[in-house]
């Protein structure tokens, strides 16, 4: 098993910590894991990217070489299509449907959306709606990992169990809610 992912947001969508579940799913299969992260400007609204690179063999890099990412998970769209490069021909993009426009000439949503429905494999998530039906859109982080899990190579209860573990001290509730943005996710990834 191998997969090389590329997460990418803008910050304060939760992208570090869709990281960390996706780290304690590795760690909890013992497979190997390789982490690189990129925090743009230091600030809500910065460009954040992380490399993920999973595998029951030795990992040498914690980069994801252009053309061979299994998958680009992103929350925005915009930083989606940043990151297509990267993308082997067999990958597949899933990104939120709702950009994050952060500068004033964010480019028109319609023709973001346009591109990504345009690669040879992509899911479009509302990523807001669906957190909002889990009870908090704070949890769109975890609408896209949900989205995201079929093409991970992780079983999927795997990556709850990390849900639970990382949010763990948080409690009860909190915890629910990010399971239930995640089973919401992955229902609209697999219609989609």
């Amino acid at each position: 098993m191998k997969k090389d992912i590329i997460l990418a947001g803008v910050g304060g969508q939760g992208l570090l910590a869709l990281a960390g579940v996706l780290g304690e799913a590795a760690r909890s299969q013992k497979l190997q894991l390789k982490q690189a992260e990129v925090h743009g400007m230091a600030q809500r609204g910065g460009v954040v990217q992380s490399h993920v690179r999973l595998s029951d063999e030795t990992i040498h890099s914690d980069l994801v070489w252009e053309g061979t990412a299994d998958l680009i998970l992103a929350l925005e769209p915009m930083e989606a299509l940043r990151y297509v490069p990267f993308l082997d021909a067999e990958g597949m993009v899933v990104s939120n449907d709702a950009p994050f426009a952060n500068i004033p000439d964010y480019p028109d949503t319609d023709s973001i959306l346009t591109e990504i429905r345009e690669l040879p494999q992509y899911r479009l998530i509302d990523a807001a709606g669906l957190a909002k039906e889990a009870g908090a859109l704070q949890a769109a982080n975890m609408v896209m990992l949900g989205a995201g899990a079929p093409y991970i190579g992780l079983d999927p209860e795997v990556l709850i169990d990390s849900v639970r573990v990382f949010f763990a001290s948080k409690g009860d509730a909190i915890i629910e809610t990010n399971v239930k943005a995640f089973r919401l996710g992955m229902a609209a990834s697999r219609a989609g």
